[in-house]
């Protein structure tokens, strides 16, 4: 039997008292399809926002990113360790286009993060699976509010790779980590300009044992690369550290330069300038996406679309030209 919804006072209650079942029970009405929950949360959303100091940069969000292998989800561990360790609160999200086969990543990496899951300072959340990579990310953009709501001031968003996650995740976050493996050489080859271009620190991670020489030439590889991208809009150089999650070396020093980067770009107006362009940015994909849907809904164009796809796959009619025949019944 499904449990009853609590009411919109009882989830805001909740969630400002930092209750990690209610702060769940919310990000599930987040997730959900149902228009009702999409409501309800909706309106959870609206009452935190109203909070005196709930638009002000008092929480870091940051994107961790880098190929399987990379140890994101053991650097994720370490990093929210030492975090705590610090008093701070700290917020783990997901980022992950999968399917609701492979449930992707973050689903094992709650399992390895064992010492972390289990701090009381800590929350971790599973990604929702599902085919809509921008259906995703637009939950956990309203999923980091919640967080912060709560009383999370660092968030770790994670991606399971390097893709069009990457970029969706940069639209929500504040500070873009890219955890890199020893080994430059080809590495270089294989991770894309794109992503080392929105990239605000690189760190080559497992620098530990026999490796930790083949990663500092690979700090040194990609220092010389990053002074050939062009300059940032927030001003910042890009760092390029050394660290080893497993032994949990230069964890600091990456926490320091994670600080620098915002005690800059706030300085110079950029970090508040950027979470605003984020905001607009999501108001416009929430705009497309219910004008999407609202246009499938539409019977008529059901039966529009019905009566056209067969004579798209024979070729009988250009799919532009049905596609304009489609659009006309909206």
């Amino acid at each position: 039997m499904a449990r009853p919804l609590r009411t919109l006072d009882e989830y805001v209650a909740g969630i400002r008292a930092g209750d990690r079942v209610v702060l769940g029970q919310a990000i599930t009405l987040v997730e959900s399809a149902r228009p009702e929950h999409q409501a309800l949360a909706n309106a959870v959303i609206a009452r935190l926002l109203e909070a005196p100091g709930a638009r002000e940069a008092g929480s870091l969000r940051l994107a961790v990113t880098g190929a399987p292998g990379a140890g994101k989800s053991t650097l994720i561990e370490a990093l929210g360790m030492y975090l705590v360790g610090q008093g701070h609160k700290v917020a783990v999200l997901a980022v992950d286009p999968s399917s609701s086969i492979s449930k992707g990543s973050i689903l094992g990496d709650k399992t390895r993060m064992e010492r972390l899951s289990v701090a009381e300072q800590a929350f971790i959340r599973p990604s929702p699976s599902g085919d809509s990579l921008g259906g995703v990310a637009r939950k956990t953009r309203e999923t980091i509010l919640l967080v912060e709501a709560a009383g999370y001031d660092v968030v770790l968003v994670e991606t399971v790779g390097v893709g069009q996650s990457e970029i969706a995740v940069h639209r929500m976050t504040d500070v873009f980590l890219l955890l890199l493996l020893p080994g430059a050489g080809d590495e270089l080859q294989g991770i894309k300009r794109g992503i080392v271009e929105m990239a605000d620190i690189l760190a080559v991670n497992k620098a530990d044992g026999d490796r930790l020489q083949l990663a500092r030439q690979a700090r040194a590889h990609y220092w010389n690369g990053t002074h050939l991208l062009p300059p940032k809009p927030s001003g910042w150089a890009p760092q390029v550290l050394t660290c080893s999650a497993q032994e949990g070396s230069g964890i600091g020093e990456l926490w320091a330069a994670i600080g620098a980067y915002r005690t800059q770009t706030l300085a110079n107006g950029f970090f508040m300038e950027n979470r605003r362009l984020q905001a607009q940015y999501w108001f416009q994909e929430a705009l497309e996406a219910g004008l999407k849907a609202a246009f499938f809904s539409r019977p008529a164009v059901q039966a529009s679309l019905a009566a056209l796809e067969p004579e798209v796959l024979a070729g009988r009619i250009s799919p532009f030209a049905a596609a304009e025949a489609v659009l006309r019944q909206f």
